[in-house]
């Protein structure tokens, strides 16, 4: 903690840089993370000029972001990619490089872009030998969000870092969709699918808890990704759905899917990119976890809201205590999610629409506006 206490005096920088360059490739929740860093130190400095590199699908949401230059790397490209972004580079050289993607690959990346100072993880965060490839660490982390530990990279460099906040314009063409969608009736959003098909939830209690939430008088929109896998999910569960749902699982792209996600009443996730952009949208999330421990990945500002059946799992699983294991630990096996049941879902969802966080549902929309 003597750092923290003395990060003032110790900051990397005492007046704003010149420039900067962020380094976040991948993860559409973990990109949502970084973005409420990056726009903490826009405002703390808003002369310094920031470069950020990322992926394809990414750079469809912070490409608009104001006041940010994005490069975009296509990991498909591969070496020749790399290559190719140095030689677009070769003539800058960063005061700062923030390597916020511990991965073998970034790194790799990381290597050929010239900047005086390149800041990584600390010892306890860090992996895949990122520490070969920068040449300043914070400090050891008692942080254990992975939003909060990419705060570390503001504090480190002199930016004080609160609560996250997020500007991610939206057009009125990005918004068209969820409007006329949504109306303004209460929402259940439900984004069903995440990364791999082990940490979805049941087909089955995804068509219950939608029925249950039209009892409730709520109309329910699926939302998702157009990867087959997706797709198919969508169709079964509404197959599987005694009320009609909207089903715009493939139908949107990344700005639509944020404002479906910020129209939301509430909005319900496993562990998926989704969860994290209705939280730029100040949208409750109700996060269904098993193999991830949610106080690392959850939903930020909802953690009080998730399902987790994480923990019984993996202490099962280590033979000792959640507090005693490494941070990052993850519960394996293909059938989790199944321990989670309906009654939990149900509570947590009249949990959100009786809490005061779950915004009067959309009243400021009118069908014509």
């Amino acid at each position: 903690m003597l750092f923290t206490f003395f990060g003032h005096f110790m900051s990397l920088f005492s007046t704003a840089p010149q420039s900067l360059c962020i380094l976040r490739l991948s993860a559409i929740g973990d990109v949502c993370h970084a973005i409420s860093v990056v726009q903490a130190i826009q405002k703390q400095w808003p002369e310094t000029k920031i470069t950020w590199i990322t992926g394809k699908i990414e750079a469809m949401l912070i490409g608009d972001l104001p006041g940010i230059e994005v490069i975009v790397f296509d990991k498909k490209q591969g070496f020749k990619g790399m290559r190719e972004l140095w030689r677009q580079l070769s003539d800058r050289k960063f005061d700062a490089l923030l390597h916020m993607q511990a991965a073998l690959r970034a790194s790799v990346l990381s290597w050929g872009i010239k900047a005086k100072c390149k800041v990584g993880f600390g010892k306890n965060r860090t992996r895949e030998m990122q520490s070969l490839f920068t040449n300043h660490h914070l400090p050891i982390s008692d942080k254990f969000h992975v939003l909060d530990n990419f705060a570390e990279f503001a504090r480190y460099i002199g930016v004080p870092f609160d609560k996250p906040q997020w500007d991610i314009p939206l057009t009125p063409e990005d918004e068209q969709l969820a409007i006329s969608t949504m109306a303004d009736k209460p929402t259940l959003v439900i984004s069903p699918a995440a990364s791999k098909d082990s940490r979805n939830w049941l087909t089955e209690r995804y068509a219950a808890i939608a029925d249950y939430a039209v009892e409730q008088g709520m109309q329910v929109v699926l939302c998702g990704s157009p990867a087959p896998r997706e797709v198919n999910l969508g169709s079964d569960i509404e197959k599987l759905c005694q009320s009609p749902v909207t089903n715009l699982i493939g139908k949107t792209n990344l700005k639509q899917l944020t404002a479906v996600l910020k129209h939301a009443t509430v909005v319900l996730a496993p562990d998926t990119g989704p969860a994290h952009l209705a939280t730029t949208q100040s949208t409750p999330v109700i996060g269904l976890y098993a193999h991830s421990d949610p106080r690392r990945t959850g939903p930020y500002n909802d953690l009080d809201i998730v399902v987790s059946v994480y923990q019984q799992h993996v202490e099962a699983q280590q033979g000792k205590p959640v507090a005693d294991l490494p941070w990052g630990t993850r519960a394996k096996g293909d059938d989790l999610m199944k321990d989670i049941t309906l009654d939990m879902v149900k509570q947590q969802l009249d949990k959100a629409l009786n809490s005061s966080k779950a915004p009067n549902s959309n009243t400021t929309l009118s069908k014509d506006s």
